[in-house]
Protein backbone atom coordinates (compact mmCIF):
# COMPACT_ATOMS: atom_id res chain seq x y z
CA UNK A 1 0.00 0.00 0.00
CA UNK A 2 1.63 3.18 -1.21
CA UNK A 3 -0.03 5.53 1.25
CA UNK A 4 1.53 3.53 4.06
CA UNK A 5 4.95 4.01 2.49
CA UNK A 6 4.34 7.72 2.03
CA UNK A 7 3.21 8.19 5.62
CA UNK A 8 6.16 6.13 6.88
CA UNK A 9 8.61 8.24 4.86
CA UNK A 10 6.99 11.39 6.22
CA UNK A 11 7.03 10.25 9.84
CA UNK A 12 10.60 8.96 9.68
CA UNK A 13 11.78 12.22 8.13
CA UNK A 14 9.96 14.26 10.79
CA UNK A 15 11.48 12.21 13.60
CA UNK A 16 14.97 12.37 12.10
CA UNK A 17 14.54 16.08 11.46
CA UNK A 18 13.54 16.74 15.05
CA UNK A 19 16.45 14.72 16.39
CA UNK A 20 18.98 16.35 14.09
CA UNK A 21 17.59 19.89 14.39
CA UNK A 22 19.15 20.20 17.84
CA UNK A 23 22.56 18.98 16.77
CA UNK A 24 22.82 19.98 13.12
CA UNK A 25 19.99 22.08 11.63
CA UNK A 26 21.41 21.85 8.09
CA UNK A 27 20.99 18.08 8.02
CA UNK A 28 17.43 18.46 9.23
CA UNK A 29 16.69 20.64 6.22
CA UNK A 30 18.32 18.13 3.86
CA UNK A 31 16.20 15.34 5.31
CA UNK A 32 12.99 17.32 4.78
CA UNK A 33 13.90 18.09 1.18
CA UNK A 34 14.94 14.50 0.48
CA UNK A 35 11.69 13.19 1.99
CA UNK A 36 9.66 15.50 -0.23
CA UNK A 37 11.51 14.36 -3.34
CA UNK A 38 11.15 10.68 -2.39
CA UNK A 39 7.41 11.07 -1.79
CA UNK A 40 7.05 12.82 -5.15
CA UNK A 41 8.97 9.99 -6.84
CA UNK A 42 6.65 7.41 -5.26
CA UNK A 43 3.51 9.04 -6.66
CA UNK A 44 4.82 10.09 -10.08
CA UNK A 45 4.00 6.68 -11.59
CA UNK A 46 0.36 7.03 -10.53
CA UNK A 47 0.06 10.31 -12.37
CA UNK A 48 0.80 8.57 -15.66
CA UNK A 49 -2.00 6.10 -14.99
CA UNK A 50 -4.44 8.93 -14.27
CA UNK A 51 -3.46 10.68 -17.50
CA UNK A 52 -4.08 7.52 -19.50
CA UNK A 53 -7.52 7.01 -17.92
CA UNK A 54 -8.57 10.59 -18.66
CA UNK A 55 -7.31 10.28 -22.22
CA UNK A 56 -9.49 7.19 -22.75
CA UNK A 57 -12.48 8.93 -21.19
CA UNK A 58 -12.04 11.98 -23.42
CA UNK A 59 -11.98 9.76 -26.50
CA UNK A 60 -15.28 8.17 -25.47
CA UNK A 61 -17.09 11.47 -24.89
CA UNK A 62 -15.58 13.13 -27.95
CA UNK A 63 -13.81 16.07 -26.32
CA UNK A 64 -10.91 17.53 -28.21
CA UNK A 65 -7.76 16.11 -26.62
CA UNK A 66 -6.08 19.53 -26.80
CA UNK A 67 -8.38 20.85 -24.08
CA UNK A 68 -7.73 17.84 -21.87
CA UNK A 69 -3.98 18.31 -22.33
CA UNK A 70 -4.27 21.96 -21.34
CA UNK A 71 -6.18 21.07 -18.19
CA UNK A 72 -3.51 18.57 -17.21
CA UNK A 73 -0.71 20.99 -17.98
CA UNK A 74 -2.39 23.50 -15.69
CA UNK A 75 -2.77 20.87 -12.96
CA UNK A 76 0.85 19.81 -13.42
CA UNK A 77 2.11 23.37 -13.17
CA UNK A 78 0.00 23.95 -10.06
CA UNK A 79 1.19 20.80 -8.29
CA UNK A 80 4.85 21.19 -9.23
CA UNK A 81 4.99 24.87 -8.30
CA UNK A 82 3.27 24.14 -4.99
CA UNK A 83 5.69 21.27 -4.33
CA UNK A 84 8.70 23.47 -5.12
CA UNK A 85 7.36 26.31 -3.00
CA UNK A 86 6.80 23.99 -0.04
CA UNK A 87 10.35 22.68 -0.35
CA UNK A 88 11.63 26.24 -0.28
CA UNK A 89 9.48 27.06 2.74
CA UNK A 90 10.83 23.97 4.50
CA UNK A 91 14.33 25.26 3.81
CA UNK A 92 13.38 28.63 5.30
CA UNK A 93 13.32 30.48 1.99
CA UNK A 94 9.79 31.87 1.93
CA UNK A 95 10.72 34.71 -0.45
CA UNK A 96 11.87 32.24 -3.10
CA UNK A 97 8.77 30.14 -2.43
CA UNK A 98 6.49 33.10 -3.14
CA UNK A 99 8.33 33.75 -6.41
CA UNK A 100 7.88 30.12 -7.44
CA UNK A 101 4.16 30.40 -6.69
CA UNK A 102 3.94 33.61 -8.72
CA UNK A 103 5.77 32.01 -11.65
CA UNK A 104 3.38 29.06 -11.49
CA UNK A 105 0.38 31.37 -11.69
CA UNK A 106 1.83 33.23 -14.69
CA UNK A 107 2.55 29.93 -16.45
CA UNK A 108 -0.99 28.71 -15.76
CA UNK A 109 -2.44 31.82 -17.38
CA UNK A 110 -0.09 31.41 -20.34
CA UNK A 111 -0.94 27.74 -20.87
CA UNK A 112 -4.67 28.30 -20.46
CA UNK A 113 -4.79 31.23 -22.91
CA UNK A 114 -6.02 29.07 -25.84
CA UNK A 115 -8.98 27.88 -23.77
CA UNK A 116 -9.81 31.44 -22.73
CA UNK A 117 -9.60 32.59 -26.37
CA UNK A 118 -11.87 29.76 -27.50
CA UNK A 119 -14.35 30.65 -24.78
CA UNK A 120 -14.33 34.30 -25.81
CA UNK A 121 -14.91 33.23 -29.42
CA UNK A 122 -17.94 31.17 -28.39
CA UNK A 123 -19.32 34.06 -26.33
CA UNK A 124 -18.94 36.53 -29.18
CA UNK A 125 -20.79 34.16 -31.51
CA UNK A 126 -23.67 33.79 -29.05
CA UNK A 127 -24.01 37.49 -28.23
CA UNK A 128 -24.61 39.58 -31.36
Amino acid sequence: MEIGQIVAIGLISVILGLILSKQNPEWSMYIRIAAGIIIFAVIIDRLGIVLEIVKRMSEKIDIDIIYIEIVFKVLGIAYISEFGAQLCKDAGESSIASKIEFAGKVLIITVSAPVMLALMDIITRIIP
